[in-house]
């Protein structure tokens, strides 16, 4: 039989085994560049990989030059910076008075002074984010105070004398105690720690005073009468302009000394504060 023995041949574009038409290798199309991809490894690839690289650093950006500044430029691009704490008032330059109140440390301030500057400052400080607690016995003088402070949320509260419960003072959430109790205020119950500041408010000097004089970290005097000058002269080591200072003080008008400084402040109500406590006063 003709072609018997030979083997079976598809001819190019013929039938498959099953029939089907035979598919080429490559088949072109219609966005087909003519070029046949190769697959392995990229020499170009294996020439950045053989560079060394630099520990640390990733890929290197655009060449720059550094920002500098010449030394007698510094102060032209300096931000000042003041102490942290609550503005108090001003001081004899014109300048902020500011107490820091809120401290890694205990701290207590003795105020001898009107209940007006003591309201203040218990309102300011609420102001810096200090929950503040006020211990004592005429809640009456107060009260809208406190309400006029905490609206919504209670960052000031009153507590009656020797109630004052402890408030777990932190870093994030200091406390201010404002004690109001009095010509003999009782040794405290809660006493200041870490981030609990204490201020005693005395109206006058009493029995109390050496005591809370000895004990205090800082000590503000207001107007007193001149027999009280010569004693807190003694006590605190006040040079004679400033003891006789002491007697003529005007509303407003504090001294803030320890035993080594001394500086003088005047308390300015905003306008909230005048609406709220009225105008400066050394006597309620």
């Amino acid at each position: 039989m003709p072609g018997a023995g030979l083997g079976r041949q598809q001819p190019q574009g013929g039938l498959g085994q099953d029939g089907e038409p035979a598919q080429p290798r490559h088949v072109a199309t219609a966005t087909d560049t003519g070029v046949i991809p190769v697959f392995g490894h990229d020499e170009g690839a294996q020439h950045a990989a053989a560079r060394p690289r630099r520990p640390g650093f990733g890929l290197r950006g655009p060449r720059h030059l550094r920002h500098r500044v010449a030394v007698e430029e510094l102060a032209a691009i300096g931000v000042p910076l003041g102490d942290d704490g609550v503005v108090i008032g001003t001081d004899a330059h014109r300048q902020p008075a500011v107490l820091g109140l809120s401290r890694r440390t205990a701290y207590d301030v003795l105020l001898i002074g009107g209940l007006w500057t003591a309201q203040v400052l218990a309102l300011r400080a609420a102001g810096t984010g200090a929950r503040v607690a006020v211990e004592t016995g005429r809640a009456h003088v107060w009260t809208a105070l406190v309400r006029a402070a905490g609206a919504e949320q209670q960052c000031m509260t009153l507590y009656d004398v020797g109630h004052v419960p402890s408030l777990g003072p932190s870093v994030s959430s200091p406390v201010v105690i404002i004690r109001d109790c009095g010509m003999k205020p009782p040794r405290g119950r809660v006493t200041s720690a870490p981030w609990q500041s204490v201020v005693t408010l005395l109206p006058y000097l009493s029995p109390a005073a050496p005591r809370l004089l000895q004990t205090s970290s800082l000590v503000g005097i207001q107007r007193v009468s001149p027999d009280e000058a010569a004693h807190l002269s003694r006590t605190m080591r006040l040079p004679r302009e400033e003891t006789e200072a002491l007697s003529t003080l005007g509303d407003g008008v504090t001294l803030w000394c320890t035993r080594k400084d001394r500086y003088y402040s005047l308390t300015q109500p905003t306008d909230a504060e005048t609406g709220l406590l009225g105008n400066p006063r050394r006597l309620d």
